[in-house]
């Protein structure tokens, strides 16, 4: 395990702790579009396009409904999407907390502001806490950009190859489609009203 600057911590994904230092070296090489995961958002096997060019990560949200505000100006919010493009009959909803807004300038150059979540991601053999912002990526082939600061310290990146990791993002058992789609809902932080 590792903490970068923000104290974000990368450790390897259960069951992948016997890796062989090689093994592992090679499966931190990733491709220019690759499957990942968003366990605590209840989002698996989303397919995320890689781009260096991209300091931030952004998620495709549909709807976001600020339910509380916190005296520190966080929120608690619930947001919606629809994490496959070819499923539109998938759709996750959870709650999450938005540690603040930031300006982001798109790809286009137009400067907009984007709320701020920290969520845990897996990726091939690494777990990592990383931080996204929510936009509409609706009219987007990707639901997820995954930027450079989430790649920074573990990952290398072949722009000539995809899905280097997509072994350890299987599709589920169950016919190739997963539960309803719809988390309980964590509740709100203790203590923080």
């Amino acid at each position: 395990m590792h903490s970068s600057a923000f104290g974000i911590s990368t450790e390897l994904a259960p069951g992948w702790e016997t890796l062989k230092v090689s093994e592992f070296r090679e499966n931190r090489l990733v491709g220019w579009k690759e499957y990942l995961d968003l366990p605590e958002l209840g989002i698996f096997r989303l397919k995320a396009k890689v781009d260096t060019g991209a300091r931030t990560s952004t998620l495709h949200v549909d709807r976001l409904e600020v339910l509380d505000v916190f005296p520190d100006g966080s929120e608690w919010v619930e947001i919606s999407l629809h994490p496959d493009r070819r499923r539109p009959d998938h759709q996750v909803t959870t709650r999450v907390r938005v540690l603040r807004r930031m300006r982001i300038t798109d790809s286009g150059g137009h400067p907009e502001v984007r709320p701020v979540i920290e969520t845990e991601m897996v990726l091939g053999p690494v777990r990592k806490r990383i931080l996204l912002t929510l936009a509409d990526r609706s009219g987007m082939l990707f639901r997820m950009i995954l930027g450079r600061k989430a790649l920074e310290g573990d990952f290398r990146v072949d722009v000539a190859s995809k899905y280097r990791l997509r072994r350890w993002h299987r599709r589920p058992s169950s016919g190739g489609r997963s539960p309803s789609g719809r988390r309980q809902p964590p509740r709100p932080p203790t203590g923080e009203r």
